[in-house]
C-alpha cells in the first residue's frame, strides 16, 4: 500500500549521481539531470553551483554513486561522505528502501601542509575515525519518502507535507547524518540531502532461510490470506553510542540505546502499526570497564536526578501518550540497586505506570512462555493503548494511545525477547479484529508463518545488538524457539567473549567516531589539542603488559618443570610465579588504564 503517494508533487531525490574527480574540485551531477549538481573545492571544501567550467576539461576519475551523506570539517578542511554501494532492500508503504553498503569520505583538505605537528598528530587521529564512520552498520534510505516517521505520525500530517524536501519530512531525532548535512542545507541542495536512519528495516520472507543484513521481501499465508510484516527500529540520535561509554541519561533526559520499533501488518488493504519504545535506565548511571567480565554499576548522586527522569518521561507522554515503563532488571545485586533507585523516582511521577519485572527470575535461560506473568499485569494498559489502523478505504478505525517501554540493562537481549512477545500479542489483537482471526486463534496456530515472524524479531534484535555492542544478540534463540537451545548456548558464548574484547580493546575509539560523527564533538582548530592531557595512553601501554603477563606465565611454566631437579631451579619457579601473580594484579588494580576509552567527550 502506498501512502499519500499519489500526487505528481511529491518530492524525490536523485537516485544516481555522478562524481568527477578534478585536481581542484570534485563535481556531483544528477545523471537523470546532468545540469543539476554543485562542485566543492579540494582546496578549502567551499560549496559552489555548477558552472560551464564544470562539465568541461577530463577529470581523473569519474564514477557512479548513490547519494550525499554530508560533509564534516577537520583541522586541515571538509571531507564529503558519499554512498559508493547500496543494496535494494524492498519497499516501505510503495517506496523502494535502500541499505548502505559502503561509504566513502573525499577529502577536500590540501591545507594540511600548513598544519602543526601536534595538529597533524590529531588529524590523523581524526582521519583514523572517519575510517570508522564508513563501515557503520544499519543505514537505511529512501528517495521517494521518508523513513522516520511512523505510519500513525505520517497520517497525522498535514495535506502536501510528502511535497517538502525530504529532510524536511524527517523527524530529526532519528537522522543518523543530521549534523553532516548543515552544509548541504545552507547551499539548497534539496534534491541532494538524504537523511539516514540508522536501525533496521525487515519485511517477511517468502522462505525460511533468512541471512543477516539480508533483506529480503514477500508474503505470508495467514488461512490464505496474503499478508506482509515489516520490522522498522529507529535509533535516537540524541546519545548515541557505544554499550559500555553510552548508559543511562544525559541531563536533558535523552538515553542511550533509545530506539522506536513500529510493526506493519498489511493485509486485505488494511494496514495496521504497533509502536513499542527501548531505552536505557534514564538515571545518571555509568559502567567503566577495567577488564573485569561485568564492571560494577555506579549511580551518579546529582542534584537533578529526578527533573533528568522526569523530562524524559515528559518527551514520551507528549510523543506517544500514556506510557507503562516495564524494568526487566535482576531485583538483586548492582542490577538491584538500580532498579531499585529507579523505582524510587518512578514513584514521583503518577501519570507514569512503573512495572518492574525480574526476567532472569521469572523466564531464567529456558522458559519463554513465563512472560505470559508479565503480560497478564500490563494487559489492561496494553489493550487500552491499542494500535493504530487504517481501512481499505484510507479510513482511520484505531489509534495508538499510548507506548510501551522496555527497559533490561543494555536494552538488547531480554528487552528483545519481551518486545517479540508483546508483538505477537498486539499481532493477534489486530488479525482478529480484521476479521482474518477468530476469537481463538493466533498467529502461533499457523506453524511456518508463526517461524517467519518470530525469525523477523530474533534477526532484528541481531542487528539492534551489532549496532550498540560490536555483536549479535544474546538470547535469539529464546525468541526464534521459545527455549534455550545448545547451539544458542555456543552462540551466546562467542558473542559474549566478543562482546568483552570489543568494549574493552575498541569501544573507546568507537565512541570517539560516533560523537564525532553525531556533533558531539566539534572540531576547533582554535583550541588545544583534546590529546595533550591524556599523558597515559592505554593503546601503547597494554601490548607491553601483556607481553610481560604471556612471558612470565611461559618463564613460569618452564621452571616449574624442571622445580624437582634442584632448590635453585624450584626458588626460581616460585620467584617468576610471584612476580607474574604481582604483574596480574598491578594490571587489574588499574584495569581502566588499560582499556580503550573516549578522549573526545565526558559520559554525560
Amino acid at each position: 500500500m502506498e501512502v499519500q503517494s499519489g500526487s505528481t508533487s511529491n518530492f524525490k531525490l536523485w537516485s544516481e549521481l555522478e562524481l568527477h574527480e578534478f585536481p581542484n574540485k570534485f563535481v556531483i551531477k544528477s545523471i537523470e539531470s546532468p545540469d543539476q549538481g554543485f562542485s566543492i573545492s579540494r582546496f578549502d571544501g567551499n560549496i559552489n553551483d555548477l558552472d560551464d567550467d564544470d562539465g568541461s576539461g577530463s577529470s581523473s576519475k569519474v564514477s557512479t554513486i548513490y547519494g550525499v551523506a554530508g560533509t564534516i570539517r577537520l583541522l586541515a578542511g571538509t571531507h564529503l561522505l558519499v554512498i559508493t554501494s547500496r543494496k535494494d532492500v524492498g519497499t516501505y508503504l510503495g517506496f523502494p528502501v535502500f541499505r548502505v553498503t559502503s561509504m566513502k569520505f573525499l577529502s577536500c583538505n590540501e591545507a594540511s601542509r600548513f598544519l602543526t605537528s601536534q595538529e597533524k598528530k590529531d588529524e590523523a587521529y581524526f582521519k583514523t575515525l572517519l575510517k570508522i564512520v564508513e563501515s557503520t552498520p544499519g543505514l537505511y534510505y529512501s528517495y521517494g519518502t521518508d523513513i522516520t516517521l511512523n505510519l500513525q505520525r505520517r497520517f497525522k500530517l498535514a495535506e502536501g507535507w510528502m511535497s517538502r524536501p525530504v529532510w524536511k519530512q524527517a523527524d530529526p531525532r532519528f537522522v543518523w547524518n543530521r549534523n553532516l548535512l548543515e552544509g548541504l542545507i545552507e547551499n539548497k541542495l534539496d534534491k541532494f540531502i538524504i537523511p539516514l536512519l540508522q536501525g533496521n528495516i525487515l519485511l517477511t520472507p517468502t522462505f525460511l532461510s533468512p541471512s543477516l543484513f539480508i533483506f529480503q521481501t514477500g508474503e505470508i499465508n495467514l488461512k490464505n490470506s496474503p499478508a506482509v510484516i515489516t520490522l522498522i527500529s529507529r535509533r535516537c540520535t540524541r546519545r548515541l553510542g557505544t554499550r559500555m561509554w553510552r548508559r543511562g541519561a544525559n541531563l536533558e533526559g535523552d538515553t542511550a540505546n533509545f530506539i522506536e520499533t513500529e510493526q506493519l501488518l498489511e493485509l486485505g488493504g488494511y494496514i495496521s502499526s504497533f509502536l513499542q519504545v527501548r531505552g536505557s535506565i534514564p538515571l545518571l548511571w555509568e559502567q567503566i570497564v577495567d577488564l573485569s567480565y561485568k564492571p560494577r554499576l555506579n549511580i551518579i548522586n546529582h542534584e537533578q536526578t529526578s527533573k533528568v527522569v522526569e523530562r524524559h518521561f515528559n518527551d514520551l507522554l507528549q510523543r506517544y501518550g500514556e506510557c507503562v515503563a516495564v524494568d526487566l532488571t535482576d531485583k538483586h545485586g548492582d542490577e538491584g540497586l538500580l532498579s531499585m533507585a529507579y523505582a524510587s523516582e518512578m514513584q514521583k511521577l503518577p501519570n507514569v505506570r512503573y512495572v518492574p519485572f525480574d526476567f532472569h527470575h521469572a523466564s531464567g535461560n529456558t522458559n519463554f512462555d513465563n512472560l505470559q506473568l508479565l503480560y497478564d499485569q500490563i494487559s489492561e494498559d496494553f489493550e487500552k493503548q491499542g494500535y493504530f489502523l487504517v481501512d481499505p478505504e484510507g479510513k482511520i478505525v484505531a489509534e495508538q494511545g499510548g507506548i510501551i517501554r522496555s527497559n533490561c540493562i543494555d536494552c538488547l537481549d531480554r528487552t528483545n525477547v519481551t518486545q517479540s512477545f508483546l508483538a505477537k500479542k498486539s499481532l493477534d489483537i489486530q488479525l482478529q479484529r480484521i476479521g482474518d482471526f477468530s476469537p481463538i486463534e493466533t498467529i502461533s496456530t499457523f506453524g511456518e508463518d508463526f517461524e517467519i515472524f518470530k525469525t523477523l524479531w530474533a534477526e532484528q534484535g541481531d542487528e539492534i545488538s551489532l549496532e550498540y555492542s560490536g555483536t549479535l544478540a544474546l538470547k535469539g534463540d529464546i525468541v526464534r524457539y521459545g527455549k534455550q537451545t545448545m547451539g544458542g548456548l555456543i552462540k551466546d558464548g562467542m558473542s559474549a567473549l566478543s562482546r568483552y574484547y570489543l568494549n574493552n580493546f575498541q569501544d573507546g575509539v568507537r565512541q570517539d567516531a560516533i560523537d564525532l560523527i553525531s556533533g558531539h564533538y566539534t572540531v576547533n582548530g582554535n583550541g588545544p589539542s583534546p590529546f595533550q592531557h591524556n599523558g597515559f595512553d592505554s593503546i601503547s601501554y597494554l601490548p607491553v603488559a601483556s607481553a610481560l603477563v604471556i612471558g612470565g606465565l611461559t618463564v613460569t611454566s618452564i621452571t616449574l618443570n624442571q622445580a624437582g631437579r634442584n632448590a635453585q631451579s624450584f626458588l626460581s619457579s616460585v620467584v617468576c610465579a610471584g612476580l607474574t601473580a604481582g604483574l596480574m594484579a598491578v594490571i587489574k588494580s588499574n584495569g581502566r588504564q588499560f582499556c580503550s576509552r573516549p578522549r573526545l567527550c565526558g559520559l554525560f
